[in-house]
């Protein structure tokens, strides 16, 4: 029997998309928990219950639907920035201690993942259980990868910008890597994944932070609603590889 894959292939539009979501998800996140003061707990349930709901929308659709996908992914990116600043934060356990937390819960969401399915490929996606596994190492890395950001920035104190280069660079390397080498695919996905997360954090500070602190102070609120309209558009006009018939 024939099902329908239900996630974006992966393509250099994809990434492309995966940025924008990731800096939408840095400065959507720092909006509700520092702009308008909710708070890293109130920031963390609010986008969590976001987030399950656009969950339930990618899950239960039939095939890939890009809105319902991009959603998905968006809400993970900003849920991954409550998640971060809550256990860095909130908790105190600080970057490393939370970048440790954080690779040891995604460590153990792969070494699940690989038992009940032999592999970790990420496409084609075509059965629910595989897809929650897919949605939660998606969401542990965005998490990762938030925690990353800001330890560039805020322990090693690197300028927003030159973190975004840093990070943007890593992703080069890994792009280089998958051309020049036979590295397992899948693996240099996941470091990609993970890596255009801190990218994306570092980049929406440096477009929201103060002046005096290396950013453009273009505001949270404008940040976000300049990357929501960015996302909208591609997702609108730049062609999305439809639901693709593969064999179960």
């Amino acid at each position: 029997m024939d099902r329908a894959n239900k996630v974006a292939q992966i393509t250099v539009f994809f990434w492309l998309m995966k940025v924008v979501a990731t800096t939408l998800g840095e400065t959507l996140g720092d909006f509700l928990s520092m702009t308008i003061g909710l708070g890293y707990l109130t920031g963390l349930l609010l986008t969590f219950g976001f987030f399950l709901l656009a969950l339930l929308m990618q899950v239960s659709s039939g095939r890939y639907i890009p809105a319902f996908f991009w959603l998905a992914i968006i809400a993970t990116t900003t849920l991954g920035t409550e998640v971060s600043d809550f256990i860095d934060r909130s908790l105190r356990l600080g970057y490393v201690g939370g970048s440790l937390l954080l690779v040891t819960c995604l460590g153990a969401v792969f070494l699940l993942w690989f038992k009940n399915f032999g592999s970790l490929g990420v496409f084609p996606i075509v059965d629910k259980k595989r897809e929650l596994f897919y949605w939660m190492a998606i969401l542990l890395s965005n998490s990762l990868g938030t925690a990353f950001g800001d330890f560039l920035s805020d322990v090693i104190g690197l300028s927003y910008l030159t973190g975004a280069l840093v990070t943007a660079g890593i992703i080069v390397l890994v792009l280089l890597l998958h051309y020049l080498t036979k590295l397992n695919t899948t693996l240099l996905f996941w470091v990609a994944f993970v890596f255009t997360r801190p990218f994306g954090a570092t980049f929406g500070d440096f477009l929201t932070k103060p002046t005096g602190k290396g950013g453009l102070e273009l505001g949270t609120a404008q940040a976000s609603v300049i990357a929501l309209a960015l996302m909208a558009a591609m997702v609108i006009f730049v062609p999305q590889k439809g639901a693709k018939e593969v064999g179960s």
